[in-house]
């Protein structure tokens, strides 16, 4: 229910290296190649574990990972419970549909290098889905504000180009003095694809600069 769709990197990956490399210039798809000029929103990429805060109003909050089967590490639901489990209110003042919260679970123990971000597990939320609507950031940042919620920072915008560049030199993260995992890139105006999907990238540090 509600699985976060998989964004594709920038660029294909190379065959003849298993896959580990990109093949620079050759973007991953149509849309992406068409719109490389354009203007486009760029967000930390946080290195976690997906999470989804479901809401329905008849049956209330509900966590999950990234898909279905996915196991919460013990802590992390904890924390969960903590954040969400009293906010029903509000969640029942913001949507009167069903509305699925996205984010990354983070910190000590999960992912290596977890302990960089926080000692604790904590959550970021970088994206909102009401019905059948993705939320524009404005309003992703509305929600955050009024649970109480970190999302995730900014960290400017332009062309895909530019994005290339910036990955490539290196970002520091917002969570301290390391590099980010990478960048995740949206039009300014959101698109979809033929297929109904969104147009929405990402490009990991690590193909760049080794591992963040």
């Amino acid at each position: 229910m509600n699985q976060y769709p998989k964004i594709s990197t920038v660029f294909t990956r190379d065959p003849a290296t298993r896959f580990r490399t990109l093949i620079e210039g050759q973007y991953a798809t149509a849309a992406l190649a068409y719109l490389h000029s354009n203007d486009w929103l760029f967000t930390e990429k946080v290195d976690g574990t997906n999470i989804r805060v479901m809401w329905q109003p008849e049956t209330g909050l509900k966590f999950g990972g990234k898909t279905d089967y996915a196991q919460i590490p013990a802590h992390l639901a904890n924390r969960l419970n903590e954040m969400f489990l009293d906010k029903a209110d509000t969640f029942a003042g913001a949507f009167d549909g069903p509305a699925c919260l996205y984010g990354e679970g983070y910190g000590a123990k999960i992912q290596k290098g977890g302990g960089n971000y926080s000692e604790t597990q904590e959550f970021v939320l970088f994206d909102v889905k009401v019905g059948d609507w993705w939320l524009e950031r404005k309003n992703v940042v509305n929600v955050a504000s009024n649970l109480g919620l970190r999302v995730v920072p900014v960290c400017g915008h332009g062309s895909l180009p530019r994005m290339i560049d910036l990955v490539r030199a290196g970002i520091k993260s917002a969570w301290g003095d390391f590099l980010a995992e990478g960048l995740v890139a949206r039009p300014i105006v959101s698109l979809m694809a033929r297929d109904g999907s969104r147009i929405i990238t990402k490009l990991k540090t690590r193909d760049f600069c080794g591992p963040s």
